[in-house]
């Protein structure tokens, strides 16, 4: 792929380089054209001036005719060098900002080719895995004569959860895709503080954990998609719980200035390092393997990369510190309902 980019790269600094030298020898040919004619029309004038009765001593036999030819070709000659030397000099700078313009100019297309192909390689490689638990639990079933039906329900529900996390997965890329590539409505006006308590009661009652909600008295409302922030919602929640101690408590606190609705979503925890924290919303990006090795349910590192590709169509900010070993936070800033709607 970097050859297919530096050959890329060369071909179209030579396209550049070939505009640039094409008008460079375009307006050097008018250039020389106009100043020799201006030079001959000037010495034929010379020339009629001493005929006419000005006084002017010449070597030997040489005509006025011969100096005034004989100093056009001289002045022809030293156009041409100075031109020359000028359309070298605009080669040479001409190639150097052709390569750095070309360069410019392919670096986002190269960026987003390398995004794509580490997210189809990341994307294969994590359907490979549970596609392959899939096939060696089927291929033992299928090779062991004596297997009970008891045997057979456990090998059934295990490749039903293989399913159910593929589906996941693939639920997960077709959100980010569609995010990616589609124009979503986001001029619903949203209640925020409504889609956090449905949110945090409901993660309470599943996950039989405790929650700590504090927001303010009035419902704090927001321009949106009311789908996305659902979504957005049970991403931080499921994150902070997943990661967290079952006997610790995770606080959600929702606020507002005014201007910006502002989210905190804390757990307690292992935390993440911070050569880790710069790169927790990419995608397929997993920190220390150590944190996730106790969870029953597997990350494939996307949630994260969701939850700020929903905050940015939103027009908001979401940032994430931890101390490793006590807190970790992520805050979510979002623009406040307009007040002419």
């Amino acid at each position: 792929m970097r050859q297919m980019f530096a050959s890329a790269t060369l071909q179209l600094t030579a396209w550049y380089l070939l505009v640039i030298m094409v008008v460079s020898l375009l307006f050097s040919g008018l250039i020389f054209e106009l100043s020799t004619n201006e030079i001959s029309s000037r010495l034929e004038q010379f020339q009629i001036r001493l005929e006419g009765g000005q006084t002017l001593i010449l070597p030997g036999t040489t005509t006025l005719n011969e100096v005034r030819m004989h100093q056009t070709r001289e002045a022809k000659v030293s156009i041409f060098f100075g031109l020359l030397y000028m359309n070298l000099s605009v080669l040479g700078i001409g190639g150097i900002v052709s390569f750095l313009l070309a360069r410019r100019t392919l670096r986002p297309i190269e960026a987003a080719h390398e995004a794509q192909s580490r997210f189809t390689s990341d994307a294969s490689h994590e359907l490979k895995t549970p596609l392959a638990v899939m096939k060696s639990e089927i291929q033992v079933a299928l090779r062991d004569k004596h297997i009970t039906p008891a045997e057979l329900r456990q090998t059934l529900e295990s490749n039903l959860e293989e399913v159910d996390k593929l589906a996941g997965l693939s639920q997960t890329l077709l959100q980010l895709s569609r995010l990616d590539y589609s124009d979503i409505p986001r001029g619903e006006r949203v209640n925020l503080t409504a889609i956090l308590t449905s949110a945090v009661a409901t993660f309470s009652s599943e996950r039989n954990r405790r929650i700590k909600f504090h927001h303010p008295k009035n419902a704090v409302l927001i321009d949106g998609n009311i789908t996305m922030i659902g979504d957005l919602a049970a991403i931080l929640l499921d994150n902070a719980l997943k990661y967290s101690p079952p006997d610790t408590v995770a606080r959600v606190t929702l606020s507002s200035n005014g201007r910006t609705a502002k989210l905190e979503i804390s757990n307690e925890g292992q935390g993440i390092s911070q050569e880790d924290l710069p790169h927790i919303f990419k995608r397929f990006y997993r920190a220390d393997r150590s944190r996730t090795s106790r969870q029953t349910t597997k990350s494939y590192g996307l949630g994260l990369s969701l939850a700020r590709k929903i905050v940015e169509l939103h027009d908001g900010q979401i940032q994430a510190s931890s101390t490793p070993g006590k807190l970790t936070t992520f805050r979510v800033s979002l623009p406040h309902v307009r007040k002419n709607r």
